[in-house]
């Protein structure tokens, strides 16, 4: 047999790449959710960037003549209690609402990778962190946030503190799930004997096998923190006044939806589609990167 050169082997290893690049398109284009959740998503993080340069009205501009307009040519989605242009503020409260659900979903992520991690290779640290994790979870979330922001008081960055705190004990618990059945594999045994050292083996190869399930817990933890901090807002424990949020913007539309309908609606479904976008894209990454998931779920409905 003849022996194989080394181009030939590159060229086997590109076609290999091209092969799994296909592959993963194919998945990709098969995945409905995945592209639906992800164009939406897009879109709003489009319209919260780059909505205001195309506004014509001012975020604090109030006109009193012009107080609870209809939705309009003018005005596409009204106006509200002080005559400022609704559209206008909801994009402006797309910065804010999306951007402490972003900053959650990452910090909480990274604390919860550490927190998981460590918990589940050293057993004297998952005695300590995962009943401290325990004790968290046992407390209603929304509970707990509010206690939490009473304490700190009101701004974006406690909303932000306070819903990390939150959402970090049950990523916490994803990531050392995930990361004790890594563990116990035959190749990190052979990193023991080979003398390779603890910080070695975590952030080399138990680490990079737990991002997939990070990724999909991530997703879903940027749509509860939307919801989350809409609450917050909404009960009057959020976001100071002065800032627009999807959720202060609905807690003043509450009092006059009888009257001006539009004030509290579209708030409303603007938080919905974002929080679909996500929870579509979280199942499709999911279904991506474990199709064992989606063929469990396929046989239990077929029993069904």
């Amino acid at each position: 047999m003849a022996a194989i050169n080394s181009e030939e082997i590159n060229q086997l290893s590109k076609r290999l790449r091209q092969e799994q690049r296909s592959l993963l398109l194919r998945r990709v284009r098969s995945s409905y959710g995945l592209l639906i959740g992800g164009v939406l998503l897009l879109f709003i993080i489009a319209l919260a960037l780059l909505g205001p340069l195309l506004s014509p009205y001012n975020l604090t501009g109030m006109t009193v003549i012009n107080r609870f307009l209809a939705p309009s040519g003018t005005h596409w989605l009204g106006t509200d209690e002080f005559g400022r242009d609704l559209l206008t503020r909801i994009i402006y409260g797309a910065q804010v609402s999306m951007g402490v659900g972003l900053a959650v979903a990452l910090i909480s992520s990274a604390l919860g990778l550490v927190i998981g991690i460590y918990s589940a290779y050293y057993k004297a640290l998952d005695h300590i962190l995962m009943r401290i994790c325990d004790g968290l979870i046992a407390i209603p979330g929304i509970l707990l946030a509010i206690a939490l922001m009473a304490a700190l008081g009101a701004s974006v960055w406690n909303v932000i503190i306070a819903l990390t705190i939150v959402f970090t004990p049950g990523i916490a618990r994803v990531v050392r799930s995930t990361a004790l059945v890594v563990r116990e594999q035959t190749y990190i045994e052979a990193m023991h004997a080979q003398g390779a050292s603890d910080t070695r083996i975590i952030w080399r190869h138990i680490v990079p096998n737990t991002l997939s399930p990070l990724l999909v817990q991530a997703t879903f933890v940027f749509a509860e923190a939307i919801i989350s901090e809409a609450a917050l807002s909404f009960l009057g424990a959020g976001v100071p006044v002065d800032v627009p949020s999807w959720g202060s913007i609905l807690q003043a539309g509450k009092l006059v939806i009888y009257k001006a309908w539009w004030v509290a609606v579209f708030p409303g479904i603007m938080i919905i589609l974002s929080v679909l976008s996500l929870n579509l894209l979280g199942d499709g990454l999911r279904d991506l990167l474990d199709p064992r998931v989606k063929q469990k779920v396929k046989r239990l409905w077929s029993r069904k």
